[in-house]
């Protein structure tokens, strides 16, 4: 083909389109295998953060002051008597990006085990949140804590949890998410009788229908 400016935008074009081509294959062929990795990961961090249970009740929509709709998956036992639900929430104040869990929790609200679902903090910082949290030192382990009872806030900001070193921040997001997790479980339909939680610019309260 001659070289003129015709030529080139044309030449141009057809890599431009094939390239779309070759990205729309290479998306549809690994869309359905990523959607089934999502979804083992989402159903074993269920089975992770729960008490042994039968089965599962269809996941219930709650949303939280943050503007965000987050999934209940309420747990039933053999007698299909309640054991816990497992809530699938998010954070969005991350020191860099989105902090996605699913946290479990009894009958009574006290929280069972977490599963790290997404993050993007700092290797060897705000990574450490996969088990920093669950570990039993000091102040760090948040299991069989009950957010309403508990200040889930960071010692810094008044709380009785100790931070991650040096990472504050992602610390802050990973409370604020559980937090979040706390309010839509206690306005589940079975969530323990007579406690409503309210998320107020990222802190939990516990109101009773006697005092606040």
């Amino acid at each position: 083909m001659q070289s003129n400016f015709k030529n080139m935008v044309f030449s141009l074009s057809l890599i431009a389109v094939f390239a779309a081509v070759t990205l729309a294959s290479v998306y549809a062929l690994t869309k359905e295998p990523i959607s089934a990795s999502k979804q083992a990961k989402q159903q074993n961090a269920i089975r992770e953060v729960l008490p042994l249970f039968e089965y599962l009740d269809e996941a219930e929509r709650v949303g939280v002051s943050s503007g965000d709709t987050l999934l209940v998956y309420r747990a039933y036992g053999k007698d299909e008597k309640f054991v816990g639900a497992a809530v699938e929430t998010v954070s969005h104040t991350g020191y860099s990006g989105d902090i996605r869990l699913m946290v479990g929790f009894d009958t009574e609200g006290v929280i069972v085990n977490y599963s790290v679902l997404e993050q993007r903090e700092t290797p060897g910082l705000g990574t450490k949140m996969v088990d920093w949290f669950k570990t039993e030192t000091k102040n760090q382990n948040i299991l069989g804590k009950n957010p309403s009872k508990d200040k889930f806030a960071v010692k810094k900001d008044g709380g009785d949890i100790d931070a991650i070193t040096a990472a504050t921040i992602s610390s802050r997001a990973f409370l604020e998410a559980v937090q979040n997790a706390y309010f839509a479980y206690s306005n589940n339909k079975d969530a323990v009788s007579g406690a409503t939680t309210v998320v107020t610019s990222g802190t939990a309260e516990n109101q009773t229908s006697d005092k606040r």
